[in-house]
């Protein structure tokens, strides 16, 4: 048997590993946890996951800590601030998505829908246990994240694709996509169960 070593995508930076050792792939169910998360794997479109990572206090600063409460009332003097922030990726359809998805998340909580329990509700309540054995088997979208991007949409979410949404549910642990060989697989298993 090989000795454990962990998913090859992390690499050896060490906020990348410490990402992989102890955020990916474990269950989130915090409703604004939740919606960062979402948040941030639609600025990632078109860069590196690290990227965005290497900027997430940054954009916690300038977008109020990710309160939807506040976020929904950002006006074109906030937008243009924004859009000066080397904080955050400069790029004004993607500060428009998180004002957008803010108000997703609002009108969901208006009609009595926990942001949760509707990300949860794809995969039933429970986290999809996957087995790979090699980065080639995992996939970049599957029926669940075709789904939930659909429902988001719906929502009135933007930067939600099967593929952007496939990352978001592996990092929040919807999914546990850990290399068999990944010492974090078994832990992340047991944290699902």
């Amino acid at each position: 048997m090989a000795s454990p070593q962990r998913c090859p995508w992390c690499g050896t930076d060490p906020l990348y590993v410490h990402y992989h050792d102890t955020v990916w792939g474990r269950p989130e169910y915090d409703d604004l946890a939740l919606f960062e998360k979402l948040c941030l794997d639609g600025q990632q479109a078109g860069l590196s996951w690290l990227t965005i990572l290497r900027k997430q206090q940054g954009y916690r600063d300038a977008y109020d800590g990710f309160d939807p409460e506040k976020i929904v009332h950002y006006n074109d003097e906030k937008i243009a601030e924004l859009l000066k922030n080397p904080g955050i990726i400069r790029n004004r359809l993607k500060v428009h998505s998180i004002i957008k998805n803010a108000r997703g998340f609002l009108e969901l909580r208006e009609k009595g829908i926990h942001f949760g329990e509707f990300l949860w509700s794809f995969v039933d309540d429970r986290p999809i246990q996957n087995h790979w054995h090699s980065i080639e088997q995992v996939p970049v979208s599957t029926p669940e994240s075709a789904a939930m991007s659909r429902e988001l949409k719906r929502a009135g979410f933007n930067f939600v694709g099967p593929t952007i949404v496939y990352a978001f549910m592996q990092a929040t642990g919807m999914v546990n996509d850990h290399l068999v060989n990944c010492p974090q697989h078994r832990e992340c298993l047991l944290l699902g169960e």
